[in-house]
């Protein structure tokens, strides 16, 4: 590691929020966000819609606990803990916007309070029936500890939105998520979410940090397993426990997902991409910001 670099430390924060027990889960995260704090950790992630809960009944009780991003209790209190304790932190959050609702990250620095907001891009189950389908891409955040990208669940499943984030120059993404039980899911076997983010970090050269929920909402279940994966596509921290509270802790070195692109003299990873035959943006508007 060159002397100018410095390692930073994660923690993927995994816990039960409580479906419309707003006050409650903000409490509970901010005391989880305290307790990483003391723990020395640079960034912290909390789990998808983890001020709200996540099974709605009705789309009155969803908007219910949605809030303007800028007026957001949530975010108010996160923010506060993030410039008290130096701490940058990604949280899953209900976000209003007029008469939509948007599944979203909050992505927040210590200096800047609230820096910006990623929407969930690909809606899982019943969430189309109170969510819109995000409608801002996939943006990379500057920060000083290094270039961060945030998914949430569901968005895992389509490499596409982590090579659109690995060709922005993305070296860590942030995925709060509310991971289901797959039918298929072998007992015997690391969860295929788990799979998923151990792949895309070894095919794009990213460090993953996802934080997920625990606990049995409304009859669904939650399987916790949060896990931090280094860029080499390898669990640095985790899997957790499927169904207890969890601090997942782990120190990277983030600009190893930069360098490690270059697999040896003759190949790197975003630039041996065949651009002949596919766009090297995929079709976006995305400016490639990896060089």
């Amino acid at each position: 590691m060159a002397a100018h670099e410095a390692l930073t430390k994660i923690a993927c924060l995994q816990f039960e929020p409580l479906v419309g027990a707003k006050k409650g889960n903000i409490s509970q995260s901010v005391a989880m966000l305290e307790d990483a704090a003391d723990a020395g950790v640079d960034l912290a992630v909390l789990p998808e819609l983890s001020d709200s809960g996540y099974v709605f009944e009705t789309r009155e009780e969803a908007f219910s606990l949605g809030s303007e991003a800028a007026e957001s209790p949530s975010i108010r209190a996160w923010s506060e803990v993030a410039a008290r304790r130096n701490l940058h932190i990604v949280a899953g959050f209900s976000e209003r916007d007029g008469a939509s609702l948007y599944n979203s990250a909050a992505v927040i620095t210590p200096e800047d309070g609230l820096l910006g907001v990623y929407r969930k891009t690909h809606l899982w189950g019943a969430e189309a029936l109170f969510f819109e389908r995000g409608d801002v891409g996939f943006p990379v955040f500057r920060t000083r500890l290094g270039r961060i990208g945030a998914l949430i669940c569901y968005d895992g499943w389509f490499p596409e939105a982590w090579r659109l984030l690995a060709v922005q120059g993305a070296d860590l993404v942030c995925v709060p998520t509310n991971w289901v039980p797959m039918p298929s899911q072998p007992e015997d076997m690391m969860a295929m979410s788990n799979i998923l983010c151990m792949a895309a970090a070894h095919s794009n050269s990213l460090f993953v940090a996802a934080a997920c929920r625990i606990g049995v909402e409304r009859s669904q279940p939650f399987i916790g397993q949060s896990v931090i994966v280094d860029n080499q596509g390898w669990p640095v921290a985790g899997p957790a426990p499927k169904d207890d509270r969890s601090i997942l802790l782990a120190e990277v070195n983030l600009a190893e997902a930069r360098r490690g692109r270059t697999l040896n003299e003759f190949n790197q990873l975003l630039r041996d991409r065949r651009s002949d035959l596919y766009g090297e943006v995929l079709g976006s508007t995305i400016a490639p910001g990896w060089q």
